[in-house]
């Protein structure tokens, strides 16, 4: 059984500092995911978290203090590949494919485009430029997970005010119609495949009090191919984990 973690960290750093470490080495993860951890390539140590018995394959953005994947891994993959292969995405450090005996795990952090209307539209443009690169991926690797911050809420069920008007990045029509054909023809979604009907998120703004009114959204995933579907045994949001605004996915795995 394979347990693989996701997180976007927000800083993984501030992370560390707010207990994270000390969760893994209690609970020795196989795979542990994070988007977002704000490291530039001084940082991208492959021994950073040896004392906890993980390798570490960073992609790093080339801005100093933004965005940024990293996979800490038990096991050595077979191959690694970093980035989607355009560098407008690449210079910012979002993707890292590994394999291993018998499937294959990408990390990937979308771009959020609540900062405006340009960085929405380079969201969408994103979204288009990065489905045929996953498509070709799936078809190489067939067995692929890929877990990561979508930015993108799914469904009315994963967000708390479902009925609101103000169209902001993140549940607009046409990124979850995005999303629709990605866990139509590529995908499914883990987190469904266990709990088809669980109203539960991943996100919860600092402000207002939003995490302890449970004013939240699911835009983190574990994506699995249809062909993997059977082998998804279990799915945990921890909520009780702040070590970020986004709170830590676990999902098990009969790899």
């Amino acid at each position: 059984m394979k347990r693989i973690i996701c997180l976007n960290a927000n800083g993984l750093r501030s992370a560390i500092q707010k207990g994270l470490q000390d969760w893994i080495a209690e609970n020795k993860f196989d795979m542990i995911c994070f988007q977002e951890t704000k490291m530039d390539s001084s940082h991208a140590d492959p021994d950073y978290f040896k004392s906890l018995g993980y390798h570490s394959i960073w992609h790093c953005a080339d801005k100093k203090g933004y965005s940024g994947v990293l996979i800490m891994t038990k096991e050595i993959p077979l191959n690694v590949s970093l980035g989607t292969g355009m560098p407008v995405y690449d210079r910012e450090g979002r993707l890292i494919v590994a394999d291993y005996p018998g499937f294959s795990l990408a990390n990937c952090y979308f771009p959020s485009g609540s900062a405006g209307e340009e960085r929405h539209e380079f969201k969408m443009q994103f979204l288009k430029d990065v489905y045929p690169v996953f498509k070709k991926l799936l078809k190489e690797k067939k067995n692929l997970i890929v877990v990561g911050d979508y930015n993108i809420v799914h469904k009315e069920l994963d967000i708390h005010n479902p009925e609101r008007k103000d169209n902001p990045s993140g549940y607009r029509p046409e990124e979850r119609a995005w999303l629709d054909k990605w866990f139509t023809e590529l995908f499914d979604d883990s987190f469904r495949i266990i709990h088809p009907n669980k109203k539960e998120f991943s996100w919860w703004s600092y402000r207002a009090g939003s995490y302890f009114k449970d004013k939240g959204w699911r835009i983190d995933y574990q994506s699995v191919a249809k062909a993997l579907s059977p082998k998804v045994k279990n799915f945990i949001h921890h909520r009780e984990l702040r070590f970020s605004d986004h709170c830590p996915l676990e999902a098990h795995y009969d790899l």
